[in-house]
């Protein structure tokens, strides 16, 4: 009897504490593929609560990720954003680079239908922003801007820029972005786009969207909000309780508020789209090279349990960091 194939694997062992362990990978299947991971990425919002341990109880089976193993609040393997090289499976995906929504690990086996191939335009140490990327073009699909909007951003990390970036591309669209963080500027600016720390009061922006993370942040969205404007909440704030101002004009401005969440495909388009499809678009939108920008750092997979925890402690600066599983990348 062979020996199983084991791999090393990121775990929450509880709330704030990480640690490398090794475990044995599933049997393969006839259609399997196994991965060596190349990089993962970090986006500090959802996987720090994760990490916190602010998952509401209320939301353990909708926040599984893809491959998790364990349960929230913790032990739990969680993670969804991986980029490797096929060693072995069907001929079309040997020896080619693809995405998968997986936990943080050095090697995996799922089903080929799990991966989606890379561009050739898009390097591997990009690709982890992926899943970002499909994160914002589900909220452009929920916000439906249109031909000379004027749209403001609120909320200059990864989700936020990269939404801003696509909204850009709308003809005669007046895109800015907004937020606190002076040290933003430089990142929204090399992509092209208008910065401010001031909060946009009186913007009478058509669409809003708001991404910072932050109660305060939803405020400012509302109040650069034009009348009869919709604000699209894109955050998500685990188990903090959020004051939302809702009186003094806002019911006066017919102001919309409509939640974004990349788990489901909107509903004018299940007819159509899946998962799959949207993600392989996210992937082709990541060939332009000022999207490296957004990778604010990188660090190896042994220093992940210490990575993960400053991270989560929400140093200023950090935008998407990137995980290297190999020294020679």
């Amino acid at each position: 009897m062979s020996e199983p194939i084991t791999a090393r694997q990121f775990w929450i062992r509880a709330p704030g504490v990480g640690e490398i362990r090794e475990g044995a990978l599933p049997g393969a299947g006839p259609d399997s593929v196994m991965v060596e991971t190349r990089f993962s990425g970090i986006s500090r919002g959802t996987e720090a609560l994760v990490f916190r341990g602010e998952v509401p109880p209320s939301e353990y089976q909708r926040m599984r990720a893809p491959f998790q193993e364990g349960d929230f609040p913790g032990p739990v393997k969680y993670g969804y954003s991986s980029v490797g090289l096929v060693v072995d499976g069907p001929a079309e995906l040997r020896d080619q680079m693809v995405f998968c929504l997986h936990p943080h690990q050095d090697r995996y086996l799922v089903p080929a239908s799990a991966v989606t191939l890379l561009p050739p335009e898009v390097p591997a140490s990009r690709a982890v922003l992926a899943a970002n990327m499909e994160t914002a073009v589900n909220i452009l699909w929920d916000a439906t801007p249109r031909v000379g909007d004027r749209i403001v951003v609120v909320g200059a990390g990864v989700v936020g820029l990269l939404s801003a970036w696509l909204a850009t591309r709308l003809p005669a669209a007046d895109v800015s972005v907004v937020d606190v963080d002076p040290g933003r500027r430089a990142t929204a600016e090399s992509l092209g786009l208008a910065f401010s720390t001031e909060a946009p009061v009186g913007a009478d922006a058509d669409l809003v969207i708001h991404a910072s993370g932050q109660p305060a942040g939803l405020a400012a969205a509302l109040e650069a909000a034009g009348v009869e404007g919709t604000v699209i909440e894109a955050s998500w704030y685990g188990s903090r309780s959020v004051s939302v101002p809702l009186g003094e004009a806002f019911h006066a401005r017919r102001l919309t508020i409509r939640s974004s969440q990349v788990g489901r495909v909107p509903a004018d388009r299940t007819p159509r789209w899946d998962h799959g499809r949207r993600l392989a678009v996210a992937l082709s939108l990541l060939s332009d090279p000022r999207l490296d920008a957004l990778l604010s750092g990188e660090s190896s997979f042994d220093e992940l349990p210490i990575t993960m925890r400053t991270l989560s402690e929400g140093p200023a600066g950090v935008l998407c960091h990137r995980i290297r599983y190999r020294d020679d990348g």
